[in-house]
């Protein structure tokens, strides 16, 4: 017999009985200056702090207006053709009327915050924290830094239109599949999804195409959701189609002969 015997403690919606029952209230461990410190690394304080960063993001994009995602390797480097590409999609995306949306990071990141800064439009920044990496590039007008992952990719899913892809990573590759397969499952309103970078991709799409689906892992239509292209002018206008309602992504495009 314990001396918690039928005494139940309530902690919010958390019931405890018997042995789970502690000395102390939660007001006065808050109000307590001493004693120890773990308690900030606890997974209870953790959602607090990663709702902290759903209320930051969402008050911070909330007026943003139309965007559009642009994802590319942050070890791009100033002298890349890839550089000089990410820059110039970044102008031609605040042309047609959408702020851009990046990770913050240098490189590619970096170059697509660049032009569209440069060009008076909305340059958007969400960071991440990670060992390797420093801050905000300084091309981002508005930033917004996140320690979670998926509070980060849920504002590029809920305030981008459309994602392009340039040349990256690991971390591109998780932000393209991501998004193909949040498409793909109807979990977000179906959006364009563009690979710039023919050389760079094609052996990407011909494995999905040749493997993937020849295995039947995937389905032709699952394919359709992306589109390969070199062109700049093309990527803008399919973001500006979806955005004016005009129809689904156009196919992949066929690696040139």
């Amino acid at each position: 017999m314990t001396e918690n015997k039928g005494h139940d403690k309530y902690r919010g919606p958390v019931v405890m009985r018997r042995s789970q029952v502690d000395s102390g209230t939660t007001d006065q461990r808050l109000l307590e200056s001493r004693g120890p410190t773990d308690w900030v690394h606890t997974d209870p304080w953790r959602v607090m702090r990663i709702q902290s960063e759903f209320v930051e993001g969402f008050g911070a994009l909330a007026e943003l207006g139309p965007a559009i995602g642009v994802f590319g390797s942050a070890r791009t480097k100033t002298d890349e053709p890839s550089y000089a590409q990410a820059e110039k999609l970044g102008r031609k995306l605040v042309e047609a009327g959408f702020a851009v949306i990046t990770g913050g990071g240098p490189g590619a990141m970096e170059a697509a915050n660049k032009g569209a800064s440069e060009s008076g439009g909305v340059s958007v920044g969400l960071g991440i924290e990670l060992p390797f990496e420093t801050g905000l590039n300084q091309w981002v007008d508005k930033g917004v830094n996140f320690r979670y992952f998926f509070a980060r990719k849920t504002m590029f899913v809920k305030y981008a239109q459309g994602f392009v892809v340039l040349p990256g990573g690991v971390g591109t590759l998780d932000e393209l599949f991501e998004a193909v397969t949040l498409v793909q499952t109807q979990k977000v309103t179906s959006f364009p999804v563009v690979l710039v970078g023919v050389d760079y991709w094609s052996g990407l799409i011909d494995w999905l195409r040749q493997t993937v689906l020849a295995e039947g892992k995937i389905s032709e239509k699952d394919l359709d959701l992306i589109t390969l292209t070199d062109d700049l002018d093309l990527a803008v206008r399919l973001m500006v189609e979806a955005r004016a309602g005009h129809g689904p992504t156009a196919p992949v495009a066929k690696q040139p002969e």
